[in-house]
């Protein structure tokens, strides 16, 4: 499968409320994007826990601003996957600066598009370090996380979907 095909495959199954509802050809057009990546998160069931954290953090209103950002998302079944009261541990107050560390490991500068990850081997985050990037047998790679939905616009970046919640490295 080669990455185009993953491309259409995985942003089709993820969230058709980014499709046209009336396209019925055999292509499917991405409709123009009228949400931040915040109200993108907020108005998805899959993003729940992400929505939570961002708010925890403090990072809603940056995240709102003009960017662009591109955001690796990871859904609530990926928070659910960290050790058992990991998640609530950094939702305290007490460990904002450590919430912010993670999340921020998951926002590069600028709006990426799977497009232009296909040729790269890493990325630089907003947190500071980079992530590795790879494509191997029709699957991409974040350092240990899936992607398993590409390319949902927003009006300042875009998100990648990814399936793990992703630690940085210091």
């Amino acid at each position: 499968m080669n990455i185009k095909t993953l491309i259409s495959t995985a942003l089709l199954a993820f969230s058709m409320q980014t499709v046209h509802a009336g396209d019925h050809g055999s292509h499917h057009t991405v409709a123009p994007a009228s949400q931040n990546i915040v109200e993108i998160a907020a108005a998805n069931d899959n993003f729940k826990t992400l929505t939570a954290a961002v708010t925890a953090a403090g990072l809603a209103d940056t995240l709102q601003g003009d960017g662009p950002f591109t955001v690796f998302a990871p859904t609530d079944a990926a928070f659910a996957a960290l050790p058992a009261g990991t998640l609530d541990k950094l939702l305290k107050p007490e460990n904002k600066a450590q919430l912010v560390a993670i999340l921020t490991y998951h926002v590069v500068p600028g709006a990426v598009m799977a497009k232009d990850v296909a040729g790269l081997s890493e990325a630089a985050t907003v947190h500071g370090n980079n992530l590795a990037l790879s494509a191997t047998d029709g699957t991409v790679m974040v350092d240990d996380a899936r992607v398993v939905a590409v390319d949902i616009a927003a009006t300042n970046g875009v998100i990648h979907v990814i399936d793990k919640v992703m630690l940085p490295k210091s």
